[in-house]
């Protein structure tokens, strides 16, 4: 495995004086996915929001290449870092509008060559002019993902980006998420209930329980030889929480 661009260490997080998450140690090696899998409530989109620096832990220090994060973390460092959420949010304006706005934001303009890379990409070309609110499920999914990447940032956080959505679509996520990775080496973490598209895109998978990460390990180690009676008791389909 490559050096950690993330390492948490004895990292907690509470809300209302209750804890949440309670990872000892963990890291997320530049250029891996890594998939995170585990039932409702298990801490996982509270771990992406630490990732993605939105708010401080409250115990416990997370380095970013070897440093420790300082709070409030500096523009620089969370520009390196995009989201993609399991509701798309887009805006309400055309589909070429949603895709350029992250760099609108940031006083840049998309090229219309890459814009309409991307549009061809994620088979969106026809449907450049259409508003957002007229998109299926699926096309309005695909529109977030490219709204996310035209950012080229070096860390890809996806909070359940498939859920609901046809195999077509689940497919072409999928593919792009894995071709972006291998030709940019862009870092992934990708939280999922689906442990079959965990099997199919990560390099490494981890199980969080309770805010805690029983087991981590690479992949097709990690499913076909779990070494936690947790992790296998997950995986049988077990109601493990």
């Amino acid at each position: 495995m490559s050096q950690p661009l993330y390492a948490l260490a004895d990292v907690r997080q509470q809300y209302d004086g209750r804890q949440v998450l309670r990872i000892d140690r963990l890291t997320v090696a530049r250029g891996e996915i890594l998939a995170v899998i585990g039932p409702s409530g298990a801490g996982k989109s509270t771990l992406l929001r630490l990732l993605n620096f939105l708010e401080p832990p409250a115990a416990g220090e997370i380095c970013y290449e070897n440093r420790p994060v300082s709070w409030p973390p500096p523009l620089s460092l969370r520009r390196q870092v995009t989201t993609v959420f399991q509701r798309p949010g887009l805006l309400s304006r055309s589909v070429a509008g949603n895709i350029a706005y992250g760099l609108s934001l940031r006083g840049q303009k998309l090229p219309q060559a890459e814009q309409d890379r991307w549009l061809e990409r994620l088979g969106l070309q026809h449907l450049a002019r259409q508003h957002a609110r007229r998109l299926s499920a699926g096309e309005a999914q695909r529109v977030a993902l490219a709204r996310a990447l035209v950012m080229q940032p070096r860390v890809l956080l996806l909070d359940e980006p498939t859920a609901n959505l046809d195999p077509y679509n689940v497919g072409l996520i999928e593919t792009i998420v894995r071709e972006e990775n291998a030709a940019r080496g862009i870092t992934v973490v990708l939280v999922t209930h689906n442990i079959f598209q965990a099997r199919r895109v990560a390099h490494r998978t981890a199980l969080l329980l309770r805010g805690e990460v029983v087991e981590v390990g690479e992949t097709s180690a990690f499913f076909a030889r779990p070494t936690q009676a947790q992790t296998a008791a997950f995986l049988r389909g077990d109601l493990v929480y």
